[in-house]
């Protein structure tokens, strides 16, 4: 074989070999962004969620609050009424 045709094949070589290698770096890097974005998207998900339970438990303890001023309302109309009578 020629020298001009080993040489030709080992700098066909080593450019297929930093291609692949960058290639796989470039792929590790990717992997790790997405792992790092997944993370982020789960505790913002699950920021949402605990949002939403506080929200379901402040409706809750509000309509007992209505309940409870209602109640006291009646209360008061009944002592009025009494102390008229």
């Amino acid at each position: 074989m020629s020298e001009q045709i080993i040489l030709a094949l080992l700098s066909f070589a080593g450019t297929l070999i930093g291609t692949l290698a960058g290639i796989f770096a470039t792929s590790r890097l990717s992997n790790y962004r997405i792992e790092q974005l997944e993370k982020k998207v789960d505790k913002h998900n699950n920021l949402i969620e605990r949002v939403y339970l506080i929200e379901q438990h402040e409706a809750v303890i509000e309509n007992k609050l209505k309940t409870a001023d209602h109640r006291i309302s009646d209360l008061e109309n009944e002592q009025n009424q009494s102390n008229t009578v």
